[in-house]
């Protein structure tokens, strides 16, 4: 007896086997039916060593009290092989111990352990089978099967390929036996028609799951002398009663759902097709996808003849499906389609379908055969280690890649199969609670430590599947053109062709030139590219143009291959290589302002480059004030400063794509409206202290430090709204006032000449893009001067305003020069922005009249105005219009409105109850997205525009920065009209009947 609170000898044992309820396990080990073999150190060994003795012990124990003999018992302490089995089983599956448990003689099946029960065939488990009478005793059967494979795969005899194998002709053999019952039930449907069962998906791969969906496809054709109408309706009737007999839930469970989805038309199309109506299904309307799954199709029960010949008249079209024309943006919708779908809770824990999960592998794998296959027979396997495998032999993966990521697929598959048996239920997420994590690890053999080797090895052999899933596709491309190795098997110029297009890039001769350019040689810098290249191809690949990304990527390692920090950037920098793919392959303006000076690309960094975060308006002054205080004349500190403008032009330009692209370590950002104003905000900063150097240098050259007169400008229109975009122009006012002493005439000619100084600097060619000075708003447009005194603004204002220019002012604001001449500005502007006595009938159907005037006269012609962001229904200008009518009727009793900027003003409006809370929001979404839409056509294309492109790629261009995806134009051209369409509604509302 043990002395109380010491632990007996046997607890100590049992902790050391690895129990971990060592009291329990006292508890069941003193059961009557373990009496005889109670201290028997072989049963604790055998149970120390599965995958969870305390389970083991539990299922070992119901079994035995379900005997009536010693057989059992006897047999487990005797006989090595059976005791490692079952023992094993019970310690892996409480499904299966419940089973055992249930059928008191199943343990049986494990006893024999002949050659020819090591791998077992279909013929062997339709044997089986064939007791099978019902769709009980076939769940049963079924059962006792899976007990043979559960046990060769937990005590290691095969390994995952093989028990996957074994499971889908296991499933074989079930459908053929369930179809055989249909058949009886139904003698003379069975008599009338030909039926074959493809099999589909896993089960079609011989690489099934211990619990999945076991996908099918069914082809029927008239039996000799039939209708075939009569045939075919006999055929559905056997295909769902043989779906029924697998699928049901009887007193044994059921075995798994057969899902007939992946048949043409999916849910709505017929059961059951004849083959000439697949055929022509598949010529006529299948989908991309559709051709990927039947990689995978394979005869498995029924008319095994007609089943073949579905397969051979299927598969020419199998292996062309990688000419047709949306086959690369029909894959990639198809991998953001499975992503997206994922629910954000089990991300983190999805083996399958998560990133660096098994359908990455799988769907890469895919890929790769369905674009080289055409040409390559050895490819054409529907398992997807044998076609990784082939893929490696054949050179269309390198050797390095193939070896991780078979090693990587093959952990995570047994992780899987660990998975669900236990309960034999279909799923695919990891589990959280220990006991179940430690089990896994114990049952993969790690045993020090199980739950947190588990963890570290599943995070590592995901980490390489996400890794080199996108590598998969470039590296052989590598390979191809530098050709370091010999003896390697490479793929040919024409393979490599193939998979560049297939991948999405138009001129492949082009890209090859590239790639052998950039990563030929055996010097560090070849090296590094080669190490680089892979993952920048594949996000080349998701832009819109890959062939721009590329030859934009090369020009930039041109200009900066012989500088030490470029590559090292790229390689080191997290974000960097990223965010360059990002940007170059984006459009036109952002390479082109990075083409002017490469060393930007400092700014993609981590680091210290200031990375792509807008530098505030204060600090941008202080660099160029500083850079015009050191030049030597005017000329040279207004380059100095359009070469911080041509910079921070692309910092913005690049934040913005990377902000809407989106990155690995970054989704994209979901504020549209923060994008647009940061935008907005950051070019308007620029714009000034731009300007406000150029007048320090101007000054500087033709009068000191002191101008003859005090000098402001005034932002119009969206500068002074802080919306400019990449493509606008400054609108301004110039207002100076003379110094105390000087003569008007003389102030107005220093003036005059600074304005004209100022634009010619600003806008003389060189490397650096122009900044163009509009002021046309000025009182009497270009009639009048372009500078005037405050005072003459005061009068002009007084006497001659019209209600437009009222209107005008009210995106009026001081930019630079002189503060507190631009302060008084305001103050003289004031009252008649926000008029005491708001605003006239007249006055408002004036506004009315030139509003709808300016629809008609000034939309291009040609143009559609559904689709015209400025002037079309619903675009900026009815927008800005219907705010601003709210701001010069209630400007002056609502601090909130006077603002110069839209969508502030917007809010205040609806704030004070001017407008309802659901038609601003309304509106502000129709002036983001057409904003949003201007921004994207002129980084896409380089200069400003109004309108969608119609340049197919331009405009897919324009879709990824909206965030749609590829093969989705006609969804954003929708929705845009769409928007606008309820935001015109809006505005007929407010400003022309309100």
């Amino acid at each position: 007896m043990t002395a109380p609170g010491r632990r007996s000898s046997t607890f100590t044992r049992l902790l050391r086997h690895g129990f971990t309820d060592p009291s329990a396990a006292e508890r069941l080990l003193d059961a009557p039916e373990l009496a005889p073999v109670r201290d028997d150190p072989v049963l604790l060994e055998a149970l120390g060593a599965t995958a969870d003795p305390d389970l083991a012990l539990h299922g070992l124990v119901r079994l035995l009290e379900a005997q009536s003999g010693r057989d059992l018992l006897d047999t487990v302490i005797a006989a090595k092989p059976l005791r490692d089995r079952l023992l094993g089983v019970l310690g892996a599956s409480a499904a299966l111990a419940e089973h055992l448990a249930r059928h008191a003689d199943d343990w049986r099946a494990l006893v024999t352990y002949e050659p020819r029960d090591l791998h077992p065939g279909v013929a062997e488990f339709e044997r089986g089978l064939a007791e099978a009478t019902d769709p009980v005793s076939l769940r049963v059967a079924y059962r006792r099967c899976l007990l043979s494979i559960a046990a060769r795969d937990v005590c290691g005899t095969t390994d995952v390929a093989e028990s996957a194998a074994e499971l889908a002709d296991l499933a074989t053999a079930t459908l053929r036996a369930a179809l055989a019952l249909a058949g009886a039930a139904a003698p003379d449907d069975a008599a009338a028609c030909r039926l074959a069962v493809i099999a589909m998906g896993k089960c079609g791969g011989h690489e099934l799951n211990y619990v999945s969906d076991v996908d099918v496809i069914f082809v029927g054709e008239a039996a000799e002398g039939v209708d075939e109408t009569k045939a075919l309706r006999a055929a559905t009737k056997l295909a769902s009663h043989m779906m029924r007999i697998c699928s049901e839930t009887t007193v044994e469970g059921s075995i798994w759902p057969v899902d007939a989805n992946l048949r043409p038309e999916g849910r709505n199309g017929p059961l059951v097709r004849t083959l000439s109506s697949h055929l022509a299904y598949y010529q006529r309307w299948a989908k991309t996808w559709e051709f990927q799954a039947l990689l995978k199709a394979r005869p498995v029960a029924g008319d095994l003849a007609l089943g073949e010949e579905y397969v051979a008249a299927l598969e020419p079209l199998v292996w062309k499906a990688a000419e047709r024309e949306n086959f690369v943006a029909d894959v990639q919708k198809m991998r953001r389609r499975v992503i997206e779908n994922i629910p954000l809770a089990e991300v983190d824990r999805q083996l399958k379908l998560g990133p660096g999960g098994l359908r990455d592998v799988e769907f890469a794998v895919q890929l790769l055969q369905l674009v080289h296959g055409r040409a390559d027979a050895s490819l054409r396997s529907g398992s997807t280690l044998e076609a990784l495998k082939a893929l490696a032999a054949g050179g269309y993966v390198a050797r390095a890649d193939f070896a991780q990521l078979d090693a990587a697929y093959r952990f995570l598959r047994s992780m899987e199969h660990r998975i669900q048996l236990f309960r034999l239920r279909r799923t695919h997420l990891v589990p959280e609670d220990e006991a179940d994590l430690r089990r896994i690890g114990r049952s993969l053999g790690l045993r020090s430590d199980p739950v947190a080797e588990l963890n570290r090895e599943w995070r590592r052999h995901s980490s390489v599947v996400r890794r080199l899933h996108e590598k998969l596709f470039y590296r052989p491309l590598l390979d191809a053109v530098a050709q370091l190795a010999p003896g390697e098997v490479r793929l040919s110029s024409e393979a490599a062709r193939e998979r560049l297009v297939a991948l999405g890039y138009a001129d492949p001769a082009a890209a090859l030139r590239h790639l052998e350019a950039l990563a030929s040689g055996v010097t560090r810098k070849a090296a590094i590219q080669r190490t680089l290249l892979p993952v920048l191809l594949g996000w080349f690949a998701d832009s819109a143009d890959p062939d721009a990304g590329l030859l934009n990527f090369r020009k930039v390692s041109d200009a900066l291959g012989k500088t030490p920090w470029y590559l090292r950037l790229l390689r080191d920098e997290g974000a960097a290589a990223e965010n360059l793919a990002r940007v170059l392959s984006a459009g036109r303006l952002a390479p082109d302002l990075l083409m002017r000076a490469p060393e930007a690309v400092a700014l993609l960094g981590d680091g210290d480059g200031g990375g792509l975060t807008p530098r505030p308006r204060a600090h941008l002054e202080q660099e160029i004030l500083a850079a015009v205080n050191r030049a030597d004349g005017a000329a040279q500190a207004v380059t100095a400063a359009r070469g911080v403008r041509r910079r921070e032009l692309f910092r913005t330009a690049a934040a913005d794509i990377v902000g809407s692209y989106g990155t690995g370590a970054r989704p994209a950002e979901a504020d549209q409206g923060a994008l647009v104003d940061r935008v907005g905000g950051a070019v308007s900063d620029l714009t000034a202290a731009t300007l406000a150097g150029t007048l320090r240098a101007v000054v500087r050259e033709g009068w000191g430090d002191t101008l003859p007169t005090r000098f402001a400008v005034i932002g119009m229109g969206r500068f002074g709204g802080h919306e400019l975009g990449y493509g606008s122009d400054a609108d301004v006012l110039f207002v100076h006032e003379p110094r105390d002493g000087v003569e008007e005439q003389e102030a107005s000619r220093a003036a005059n000449r600074v304005v004209s100084e100022m634009r010619r600097l600003l806008q003389i060619p060189s490397a650096d893009p122009p900044l163009l000075i509009d002021a046309d708003l000025r009182p009497e447009g270009k009639s009048g001067p372009l500078v005037r005194t405050l005072k003459s603004y005061e009068a002009y204002y007084r006497r001659w305003s019209l209600g437009w220019e009222s209107q005008a002012l009210l995106r009026a604001e001081p930019v630079a020069g002189d503060e507190d001449l631009g302060r008084r500005f305001v103050e003289l502007i004031d009252p008649l922005r926000y008029p005491k006595a708001g605003l006239t009938d007249d006055a408002v159907r004036e506004i009315r009249r030139l509003k709808a005037r300016m629809e008609t006269e000034r939309l291009p012609r040609g143009a559609d105005p559904k689709l015209h962001t400025k002037l079309g229904p619903g675009g900026l200008s009815d927008v800005e219009w219907t705010v601003q009518l709210l701001q010069l009727r209630h400007g002056a009793t609502l601090p909130g409105l006077r603002t110069t900027r839209t969508r502030a003003a917007l809010s205040a409006a609806a704030a004070a109850d001017l407008i309802p809370a659901q038609d601003a929001a309304t509106l502000d979404e129709a002036w983001v997205l057409a904003t949003r839409v201007r921004n994207a056509v002129m980084l896409v294309r380089g200069r400003a525009g109004d309108t969608f492109p119609s340049d197919t790629r331009e405009l897919a261009a324009v879709g990824r920065y909206l965030g749609y995806g590829p093969g989705h134009v006609g969804d954003m051209l929708d929705d845009y009209r769409r928007t606008a369409r309820r935001a015109r509604a809006v505005v007929d509302e407010l400003f022309y009947t309100g």
